[in-house]
């Protein structure tokens, strides 16, 4: 069985799982969230303890059993925690608004570009140069913080872009003569 899946998730006040035969449903404080059920999985809630096991010996059955177990632990942590992205925007004069459902951005292009948020998302803007995308939906949140990342993405001659906030861009060197 795979390791992922032996882990069982615990979950917290506040949360209610309900699994029915083609569906696992949580709803927590900051939403709900469903996620349709693979026949090769089977899960039992005990006691606000959730266990994934393989339904038979196959790779993908064994395989499917991790991969749901870590969807619906995400699940889980979206609906009592949520998810954040944070992007940075360097470069001169690169600056971001958020206007409602609508992230205006100005990245040195002869216009600006406005990035619509889909529902469930929100963006903030602490600084001009700073996003902060959020929601209940892990992929999601991620979808969005790389689309907007795909507007600029960072070029490594002088890191102008808009990254991730953690992430590390390597400066080439530029040619000699």
């Amino acid at each position: 069985m795979s390791r992922v899946a032996k882990m069982p998730i615990a979950v917290p006040a506040g949360a209610e799982v309900a699994i029915s035969a083609a569906a696992i449903t949580v709803k927590g404080p900051l939403g709900v969230l469903t996620q349709a059920l693979n026949g090769q999985v089977t899960v039992e809630n005990n006691a606000g303890t959730l266990s994934f096991a393989a339904a038979n010996d196959s790779r993908e059955a064994n395989a499917m059993s991790g991969t749901l177990r870590a969807l619906v632990n995400n699940m889980v942590t979206g609906v009592t925690k949520g998810f954040e992205k944070k992007l940075n925007l360097v470069g001169v004069g690169y600056k971001a608004q958020a206007q409602g459902d609508k992230l205006n951005l100005s990245l040195g292009f002869s216009h600006p570009v406005v990035h619509s948020m889909p529902a469930g998302v929100t963006c903030a803007t602490a600084t001009p140069t700073e996003i902060i995308i959020k929601g209940i939906d892990r992929q999601q949140v991620g979808q969005v913080a790389a689309e907007v990342r795909a507007y600029r993405s960072p070029e490594p001659y002088k890191g102008k872009g808009v990254r991730y906030s953690d992430e590390v861009v390597k400066i080439k060197e530029t040619k000699k003569k």
